[in-house]
């Protein structure tokens, strides 16, 4: 059975087609909380492209803002979610109107998390590997991710480092 798994990766590097690999092998039924929009059209092939390799039995249900929300509504002891990705996800709330918005939304995250039960897997970009860039939100964009994947990674049983479609286990076993 899946266990709680934060999976971690560069872009391209494989995380979701390796989440989604995870929860296939699972054996039960499998709900994708999606947190892209697709705001051009690069998105939303993109988007296309992810829904056109997952299984048709497997339900998708798309939330940029209240993932907490979402989670607590959703992960059921007979399920595996997988959410595609906590990066996109905190794009969003750091691009709405309300400043406070990404610091309530991620509290409410890591609260929910421990109380979650069935299979959770969590896809997110490793940002943090490189330079620092100059423009403040994209700084702030990065201090969140790092912040979140800290916190989150203290949840999970297990995390993955993605790395040219190769897995590399950091916490738990493989």
């Amino acid at each position: 059975m899946t266990r709680r798994t934060l999976i971690l990766g560069g872009v391209r590097s494989g995380k979701s087609f390796y989440a989604e690999s995870l929860a296939r092998a699972d054996g039960r039924e499998v709900t994708v909380v999606a947190t892209a929009t697709a705001g051009d059209a690069e998105m939303a092939a993109r988007i296309a492209a992810h829904r056109a390799r997952r299984p048709p039995a497997w339900s998708v249900i798309e939330t940029p803002v209240r993932l907490a929300e979402t989670l607590r509504q959703t992960c059921r002891p007979e399920r595996v979610v997988i959410v595609d990705c906590l990066t996109l996800w905190i794009s969003n709330l750091l691009c709405a109107d309300d400043e406070a918005l990404a610091d309530r939304e991620t509290q409410a995250l890591c609260a929910k998390l421990p109380q979650l039960p069935g299979g959770l897997i969590l896809v997110s970009n490793e940002t943090s590997l490189g330079i620092v860039p100059v423009g403040a939100l994209t700084r702030r964009y990065l201090d969140c991710a790092g912040a979140l994947h800290r916190r989150v990674a203290a949840e999970m049983d297990r995390v993955v480092l993605l790395v040219a479609g190769l897995p590399l286990t950091l916490k738990g076993s493989s």
